[in-house]
Parts: C-alpha cells; sequence; structure tokens
C-alpha cells in the first residue's frame, strides 16, 4: 500500500492529474455513458479516458454500470463516495467560473 505524507496527497492522487476532475464534474451532473464523456471532453484520448475511468473505478469514486437490453449499455455513475466530492467540485467549478470572468475568457459549449 502506498503511504502518504498528508490528507492532501491522498486526495490529490485519487482525484489529481488533467482529466480526473473534469470526468467527475460531468459525472456530478448525471450519470454519462462513455460516447457522452467522450463529447464533453473532447480534448481527452480514447485510450486516456478509458484508463481514468478505470482508476476512478478502481479507487471507489465511480461505478460502471452495465444496462441489459438487445444492444447493452455501459453508464458511469459518481458513488457515494464520489458524491462526497460534490461541494468541492462545485467549488472548483464557481472558482473557474469567476476566473474566466475576470479574464475575459469564454468557453466552448460542449458537442452535441
Amino acid at each position: 500500500m502506498k503511504r502518504y505524507h498528508c490528507a492532501t496527497e491522498l486526495a490529490v492522487d485519487l482525484i489529481g492529474g488533467k482529466w480526473k476532475p473534469v470526468l467527475l464534474a460531468h459525472l456530478k451532473e448525471g450519470a454519462h455513458r462513455y460516447g457522452e464523456l467522450r463529447r464533453r471532453v473532447p480534448g481527452v484520448s480514447e485510450k486516456m479516458l478509458t484508463q481514468q475511468l478505470r482508476e476512478l473505478t478502481a479507487d471507489g469514486l465511480v461505478r460502471r454500470v452495465e444496462i441489459p437490453g438487445r444492444v447493452p449499455r455501459v453508464e458511469y455513475h459518481l458513488t457515494p463516495v464520489g458524491e462526497e466530492l460534490r461541494p468541492a467540485l462545485t467549488a472548483l467549478y464557481e472558482w473557474g467560473e469567476r476566473r474566466a470572468a475576470e479574464r475575459g475568457i469564454t468557453f466552448e459549449p460542449p458537442a452535441p
């Protein structure tokens, strides 16, 4: 088991990086299929998206739900532990909005 020297180190290890917080923020809004996440995060490669979702699932923050049917599909949801990140993700989003407004930065809308 990896050793940590403070709680922030553990938190950053679990949710840090370029894509994990973005994926968690989208999942905070509700369940998404892989293709939906791919469209909402166009800068991430398929390999990286798959890897990040697997890591978030292995760390207990995201669950992968297989929905049976004629054409089976998979959805990703926050787990109860992942839901605990909701206030932090909201605060991060709101901070980003304020900084964008201060600097005149606009955001591209997600792909349909």
